[in-house]
């Protein structure tokens, strides 16, 4: 792809996943909320990044369009922006984690406007989009998939195709839920583990034994040790972590499958969000020490 891509949405992830597509030689037409973020880009990568005022003045000078916007809020602020520039010829991917629902309306918006969309939400945190290593769960415009797949190579290690658009939502609530639910676990575990005088993290500590054995995953080895050290620097913030569990409760009441566990682990993000919320969601832990 020669053609200028645009990009609205540099933070935690969007910083990262543009990065990998400038490293790539793609030439990015970026706007930002905090134009800051964008200027930045610009100067790592001159002459290849070009940054304008608005959303829509990204779509007006792109044929292809990534969104990566933190929160339901954010797209339901900017989208407006967004359609009015959406022509015959333009196509956005939104890679933001939403309900299946607002995916759905987005894309209708979209199509009625003479666009193509394709949802494409991101399973992986602030690292992995740095390095190229997320994983794209996608629906959608299957021709728009097909095109775009060279850009979600140089941005993730995996892409897959769910269908019809709000089933790659779907599935991203459901790994969502799946994370947060182990996230509480490992923080009761080393609560439980730390007031009963048994060691967390040495040679014969919970995490090593975890590590040992068949609940051995990377979550845990990356996270507990920050998780004892009160090392909360945001990858996933909290109250987004939360924000996912919540969408997923409410898939689970609309698909009637009970969800006992992840409304636990919503509660316990829920009572550290206004103190935690822009910490990673390890700093759950906080609040299951005491």
């Amino acid at each position: 792809m020669t053609q200028r891509i645009g990009f609205i949405g540099v933070g935690i992830m969007g910083e990262g996943m543009a990065s990998c597509l400038l490293k790539a030689k793609r030439s990015l037409v970026v706007w930002n909320r905090d134009a800051s973020k964008a200027q930045k880009l610009a100067e790592a990568y001159p002459g290849l990044v070009t940054v304008v005022k608005s959303p829509g003045d990204v779509i007006a000078k792109c044929a292809l369009t990534y969104s990566m916007l933190s929160t339901l809020e954010a797209s339901e602020a900017v989208f407006p922006q967004i359609i009015d520039s959406i022509r015959d010829g333009k196509s956005l991917v939104d890679c933001a984690t939403l309900t299946p629902e607002r995916m759905q309306l987005m894309n209708d918006d979209v199509i009625a406007n003479g666009g193509r969309f394709l949802e494409a939400p991101v399973s992986g945190s602030k690292v992995p989009a740095q390095q190229g290593a997320l994983i794209f769960l996608c629906g959608g415009d299957r021709d728009l998939y097909d095109q775009v797949k060279p850009d979600l190579s140089e941005m993730g290690k995996a892409d897959f195709h769910y269908g019809d658009v709000g089933a790659g939502s779907k599935m991203k609530l459901v790994v969502n839920m799946v994370m947060g639910s182990m996230m509480v676990a490992l923080g009761e575990g080393l609560a439980l583990c730390e007031a009963s005088q048994l060691p967390a993290d040495d040679g014969a500590g919970l995490l090593k034994v975890l590590d040992l054995g068949i609940m051995a995953n990377g979550l845990f080895k990356l996270k507990g040790p920050k998780m004892l050290k009160g090392d909360h620097a945001p990858n996933f913030p909290l109250k987004h972590a939360q924000k996912d569990m919540r969408f997923a409760l409410n898939l689970g009441d609309r698909a009637s499958v009970p969800l006992p566990l992840a409304a636990a682990a919503n509660a316990a993000f829920l009572a550290q969000r206004a103190a935690h919320g822009d910490a990673d969601f390890s700093a759950v832990y906080e609040g299951q020490k005491k």
